[in-house]
């Protein structure tokens, strides 16, 4: 009784990423008096350092209990949760929950097996139910949540039914740090002309990985600007997101969750096939999916 009710008095919030992490202090209403973020991501943590990397989140938002969510229940995390299968939802995952200690839980990512492929999430699962559970997101809906790894979701009866996975931000992000283009891709991308020509491209031709060499060999023959090449490159690997995407045979709504600069470039380029999207923030839906998680602690 007493450890539930500390929960119901407040607690920590983390979203811990590969590279990144956000901590926001929940109170008893349920609102969020203090947060930060930083790039103390699981990969920055030195062997046996989590305690140590918990124990500063509460310096920072006070001695209260944790729930962690993303990667920090990976297998380079602090104590690895297994996921939980689709279909799922928030009481799933609070009945799975890992605790390293009599203070701290680890919320497991989902996962999915079947039509001949195998798929993981963790972290985009408190977000997907989370916007569900604040009426923000169908209960039967089709969400995009874009990111390093980009989440193409289904849900049924207000779970996750079933999901896909695009390596979109991580190929920009190569292209962008080791690839011949490199020196082309330094510069911002914006939802501009080259954006959607690169997003029409991509959903007329499936030729990818020629387009790619494209873009090198049109600013060297002067056919295209060198300034249009970070977002020609951005809209051409997004519009192939997109083209896979959509091969579900759904017409619901899309629902693009994430970061704002990322939600925007999405509905950018789903609206070049006509589609209609709705753009959410996704701390706010993984705040409403912790915050659900949270109460279910007994």
């Amino acid at each position: 009784m007493g450890e539930a009710m500390r929960w119901m008095d407040g607690f920590i919030a983390v979203d811990w990423g590969t590279t990144n992490r956000r901590g926001y202090r929940i109170d008893s209403s349920g609102e969020c008096p203090g947060e930060f973020e930083d790039g103390k991501g699981i990969l920055s943590v030195p062997s046996g350092g989590f305690p140590a990397a918990v124990a500063e989140i509460r310096e920072r938002l006070g001695d209260h209990p944790l729930l962690l969510a993303g990667m920090i229940g990976s297998n380079r995390g602090w104590v690895e949760a297994p996921y939980v299968p689709c279909p799922g939802g928030i009481d799933e995952l609070a009945a799975a929950l890992v605790w390293p200690g009599e203070r701290e839980a680890i919320v497991p990512g989902m996962s999915y097996v079947g039509q001949g492929r195998a798929d993981v999430m963790r972290g985009e699962e408190v977000q997907l139910l989370g916007g569900v559970a604040s009426g923000l997101v169908d209960p039967e809906g089709f969400v995009c949540h874009p990111g390093t790894h980009n989440k193409w979701a289904l849900l049924r009866h207000g779970k996750l039914q079933t999901f896909g996975t695009v390596m979109t931000g991580e190929l920009f992000n190569l292209l962008k740090e080791h690839s011949i283009l490199c020196d082309l891709l330094q510069g911002p991308v914006e939802v501009n002309d080259a954006f959607r020509q690169g997003v029409r491209d991509a959903m007329e031709r499936e030729l990818l990985p020629a387009s790619l060499f494209g873009i090198r060999a049109a600013v060297l023959l002067g056919q295209k600007p060198k300034e249009d090449a970070p977002s020609y490159t951005s809209g051409l690997l997004i519009g192939t997101d997109v083209r896979i995407g959509l091969t579900w045979p759904l017409t619901a709504q899309i629902a693009v969750m994430g970061r704002p600069e990322l939600t925007r470039l999405y509905a950018a380029a789903i609206a070049e096939s006509g589609r209609e999207t709705i753009e959410l923030d996704g701390e706010r839906c993984f705040l409403a999916g912790i915050g659900e998680i949270a109460k279910r602690i007994s």
